[in-house]
């Protein structure tokens, strides 16, 4: 397994930012996605999967009943995608999985919960530009057509307009990363993206482990999380910001002034 154990805050930088630069076009700017978990054990599980059973076949009915109570107001255009953003977005077990562009947001979710400190946490980096190769060629010409990073739901509408049509093309075989609608200043300044695999029971650990040379797992040390959390707040990558509003003024005030004992 590709793991890095970093031992300091310099360390942990020349790691998220390792690969960085881009001679055809003379900038630095990072292939990778990032994920941060609490827990380096936890495996990258999707909320759906987390309500085991057979998970798998609830999907529908969660996607389908959301769609019917939720306000139709609430979405931008009335596309699956947009429906199954909001879905995610709002906390219904979905297969998505929450990742970023932004390697310090990875870094805050990886170092969020006091409760979690005596743990070794992670930031997963998973290498996009090398995942998309590997993407069926439908996909492939979509994302090339536009000259695009990363996928946006409007695409993905074009290419594959719902879960079924993704389902068809080669079940567990890729990962799709896409842009969700900026729905709120949270999916904003969190730098948001979706990681979505075809088939409801696709397991995306599985996946990687098949594929070592495409990711990178961070593990930061329990003894050096203090360090990181205290660094990332006075830079200000804190839940003040990444969740505008009181909910996320007060989660950060409560372990800005959190003793440690």
């Amino acid at each position: 397994m590709p793991e890095l154990t970093v031992n300091s805050w310099n360390e942990l930088q020349e790691a998220l930012y390792q690969d960085a630069w881009q001679p055809g076009i003379n900038r630095f700017r990072s292939s990778y996605v990032f994920r941060g978990m609490e827990n380096a054990a936890a495996r990258l599980e999707t909320t759906l999967a987390r309500l085991g059973g057979n998970y798998a076949g609830l999907e529908r009915h969660l996607l389908r009943n959301f769609r019917k109570y939720a306000h139709r107001e609430l979405v931008e255009q009335d596309t699956f995608w947009h429906w199954l953003s909001l879905a995610q977005h709002h906390g219904l077990p979905t297969r998505l999985l929450d990742c970023t562009v932004s390697p310090l947001v990875a870094a805050h979710f990886a170092t969020a919960g006091h409760e979690k400190f005596d743990q070794d946490s992670a930031i997963w980096m998973v290498n996009a530009q090398q995942v998309q190769k590997a993407l069926p060629e439908k996909l492939r010409a979509e994302l090339q057509g536009e000259g695009a990073d990363y996928f946006t739901v409007e695409m993905l509408t074009r290419a594959i307009p719902n879960l079924a049509n993704l389902d068809a093309l080669d079940s567990g075989h890729f990962v799709i990363f896409f842009e969700p609608p900026s729905m709120d200043e949270r999916i904003t300044n969190q730098f948001a993206l979706f990681s979505v695999m075809p088939g409801p029971g696709s397991d995306l650990d599985d996946w990687l482990d098949g594929h070592p040379e495409l990711w990178i797992k961070i593990i930061i040390p329990a003894g050096l999380k203090w360090e990181v959390r205290d660094r990332l707040d006075q830079a200000n990558i804190t839940e003040r910001v990444l969740f505008p509003g009181l909910d996320g003024l007060s989660s950060w005030l409560k372990h800005y002034y959190t003793p440690r004992i």
